[in-house]
């Protein structure tokens, strides 16, 4: 007797999706949840493909922070929404920070997009495009970083009050991830290769509060410094007031928790410290400064600063400018004001004009190029562990430990003399240095 044969309905090939990512660290962070997620229900995912086709689905990650960044983000948006009325991609979908805050105002003029979605809609997006919100894939992540480090979100949102900033409006209140989730997640980084981490957040020493009672950011280092392959451990976005300084001894006593210090302070003036809301003055942030230099010799400090808030005077910034000249940061950044909606500041008067703004930014930044090039001069002659992280041209480009990718200074080692293996650790002694690049050479 013959059986039948069972014939199974041919499958439809599920779109591609091409996610764009826009913004900062926590959203690449974002994107590649999203794009572990979309693997586990078997899309193909691609990040940012220069090349898209009709049935593409895009997924842009936008953000919302400052001016110049919505900017960026609703350029994105028309450029792809032009391209699904060509016919040339099937579906555009909208996340992320702008979204979450201009919803409404986006759909109202932005209408060829399919469907908005905000910072914490993760699941009804997956739903949208046919997937199913996986559980059993938390933690998993497709990297669009190069493998060997990893941004690392141990919180999101944010509980302080800064008058500038509309951070909390886009991401909601601070949400610690426990400890033992992040470990779980680190060991599973370490597994593929990832040998550093760049602990960010909104703020990352408010870390513990919400959920153990207490700051509790060295206790999470230590359960990470202790994960096998984790090579290096960076703090980036450390909030001054509050500051926990238990973590400067784990720093101590750790040898793979980079001496690296991100902390925006904004401004040094007291006026504007008060009216940013920040909860610190003047003499305690120096303070603040001194003691962690003090307390980790040796030690790496970042920050941003602002110019150009409302009632920023001639004296104000003046102050600044002697501040930066005499703490002679390792590595600065610096924004103009931008006057966000719904934010404290908002009903401030926007009083100091843009051009005003952006002289005071380029004269702070040309301050800290001077200092820059001072500081890497000191460094000619002496050997750095540094981790290579591409090939460009005829270098390898690499970062010793007191640097971040894509915003500090970085090491660039002559190709045709010596051969170094993207992700690997070398020795390389300084031959030269620029403003904000080594050269130097791998010792054996």
């Amino acid at each position: 007797m013959r059986t039948k044969e069972v014939i199974k309905p041919i499958q439809p090939k599920k779109p591609r999706v091409n996610v764009v990512t826009l913004g900062c660290s926590k959203n690449v962070y974002d994107s590649e949840i999203l794009a572990g997620q979309l693997k586990g229900n078997a899309f193909d995912v691609v990040h940012e493909a220069n090349k898209v086709s009709k049935d593409d689905i895009i997924v842009i990650n936008t953000c919302g922070f400052i001016d110049n960044a919505k900017q960026e983000s609703i350029d994105t948006i028309l450029q792809y929404s032009e391209l699904k009325d060509q016919g040339k991609v099937g579906k555009v979908i909208v996340t992320g920070c702008l979204s979450e805050r201009y919803k409404p105002e986006l759909e109202a003029e932005l209408t060829s997009v399919d469907a908005y979605f905000g910072t914490n809609d993760l699941q009804n997006l997956l739903s949208s495009i046919g997937a199913d919100y996986k559980h059993e894939l938390i933690g998993e992540r497709l990297l669009t970083t190069p493998s060997h480090f990893a941004y690392f979100k141990i919180a999101e949102g944010c509980n302080r009050p800064c008058s500038f900033c509309a951070i909390p409006l886009m991401r909601g209140k601070h949400l610690t991830t426990p400890i033992e989730d992040l470990v779980k997640d680190a060991q599973k980084l370490a597994k593929n290769g990832t040998k550093e981490l760049i602990l960010i957040a909104q703020d990352l020493t408010y870390y513990g509060l919400d959920l153990y009672g207490k700051r509790n950011l060295d206790e999470l280092l230590r359960r990470l410094s202790d994960v096998n392959g984790i090579e290096w451990i960076r703090l980036q976005y450390a909030y001054p007031s509050g500051f926990p300084m238990e973590i400067l001894e784990v720093m101590n006593e750790r040898e793979n928790i980079c001496k690296y210090m991100d902390m925006p302070l904004q401004h040094i003036s007291d006026n504007m410290l008060r009216s940013m809301r920040r909860g610190t003055t003047k003499q305690k942030t120096i303070d603040l400064v001194n003691e962690i230099r003090n307390r980790v010799p040796g030690i790496a400090m970042r920050t941003t600063l602002i110019t150009g808030y409302p009632g920023e005077t001639e004296r104000d910034f003046e102050e600044m400018l002697r501040w930066v000249e005499d703490t002679k940061f390792d590595r600065l950044g610096c924004f103009t004001y931008s006057h966000e909606e719904k934010t404290h500041a908002h009903s401030l008067i926007d009083d100091v004009p843009e051009e005003i703004k952006q002289q005071r930014a380029d004269t702070i930044m040309e301050m800290q190029q001077e200092i820059s090039f001072e500081k890497n001069q000191e460094k000619i002659g002496e050997t750095f562990k540094v981790l290579i992280d591409k090939k460009d041209g005829p270098y390898f480009v690499g970062r010793t430990e007191f640097d971040s990718p894509e915003v500090d200074n970085e090491v660039l080692i002559d190709a045709a003399v010596d051969y170094a293996t993207i992700g690997s650790f070398v020795n390389v002694k300084v031959d030269s240095a620029e403003d904000f690049d080594l050269y130097g050479h791998i010792v054996r």
